[in-house]
C-alpha cells in the first residue's frame, strides 16, 4: 500500500521529473557571473581574463557555456583599431542564479494574514489562491483525459520545484502522487493551511477530489496525495 505507513520506504513510484533544472555553474563560471553582476555595463573577454587572472582562451570557453545557458549575452560591439571588442553582460537568468531569500518575507505576510483572519478564513483564503492559479493554467488541461491531465499536473509541479512521482494505492487501486520535497517546507511547518493551496490547485486542474494522506510539514517522509472521483452534487 502506498499510504502513510510506507512514506519512509522505497516504493515503486514512477518519476515524472522530466523538466531539467538550471545548470549548476562551474567555479570559474560563477566567478565570471560575479564580475558581471558587479559591472552591470558589461565586460570584455580581456577584462574578465585580467580580473580572474586566467587566459583569454579559458574565458572564451566559459563564456560560450554561460551564453549557451542564457546566463549572459552580448550587449555591445565596440570597434577599436584592432579586433572588434565584444562586451558581455549578465541576463535576468544570470541574476536569478544567485541565491535569494523570500521565506522570511513570506512568513511575515502569512503571519499578518493569519492574525487578521480566523483559522477557517485563512484556510479558505489558501484554497482560493489555489483555485486562482488553476484558472490561470486551465488552458493547458482543456481537452485532455484524466491521464493527460495527470501528466500535465506533474510537469507543472516539477517546474515549480517539486520532486514528484506517481504510483497506485494497492488497497484502493487509485492513483497516488508522491512529492519527495516541499518547496515551502519551513513555511508549511508554521502555517499548515498552505497545504490547502496544493489540494485546491490539484483538485481544480484534475477535476477530481484529492485527499492528502501524509505531509512532510507534519513529520512524514513525503507528501502523498490520492486521487478520487469527484462526488456528484445533489
Amino acid at each position: 500500500m502506498y499510504g502513510i505507513i510506507n512514506t519512509c520506504f522505497n516504493v515503486p513510484y514512477k518519476s515524472h521529473n522530466k523538466i531539467s533544472y538550471a545548470t549548476q555553474c562551474k567555479p570559474r563560471q560563477h566567478h565570471i557571473l560575479e564580475q558581471l553582476l558587479e559591472n552591470r555595463t558589461g565586460l570584455s573577454i580581456d577584462a574578465l581574463a585580467k580580473a580572474l587572472d586566467i587566459s583569454r582562451a579559458a574565458v572564451q570557453q566559459h563564456i560560450a557555456g554561460l551564453e549557451g545557458d542564457g546566463y549572459i549575452k552580448k550587449t555591445a560591439l565596440n570597434k577599436t583599431a584592432g579586433r572588434p571588442l565584444v562586451i558581455y553582460g549578465i541576463t535576468d537568468k544570470g541574476i536569478n542564479y544567485f541565491p535569494k531569500q523570500y521565506a522570511w518575507f513570506s512568513d511575515l505576510i502569512l503571519s499578518e494574514l493569519r492574525q487578521e483572519m480566523d483559522a477557517e478564513g485563512f484556510k479558505d483564503y489558501m484554497q482560493r489562491l489555489g483555485v486562482r492559479l488553476a484558472n490561470n493554467l486551465r488552458s493547458q488541461f482543456e481537452g485532455k483525459n484524466l491521464s493527460g491531465r495527470m501528466d500535465e499536473l506533474l510537469l507543472i509541479m516539477t517546474s515549480l520545484g517539486f520532486q514528484v512521482s506517481t504510483g497506485i494505492d494497492s488497497e484502493t487501486g487509485r492513483s497516488v502522487i508522491r512529492a519527495n520535497n516541499c518547496i515551502y517546507h519551513d513555511l508549511a511547518q508554521k502555517h499548515n493551511e498552505i497545504c490547502e493551496f496544493d489540494l485546491a490547485l490539484m483538485s481544480s486542474l484534475l477535476d477530481q477530489e484529492v485527499k492528502q494522506l501524509s505531509c512532510m510539514a507534519k513529520g512524514d517522509c513525503a507528501c502523498h496525495f490520492r486521487i478520487h472521483e469527484k462526488q456528484a452534487e445533489d
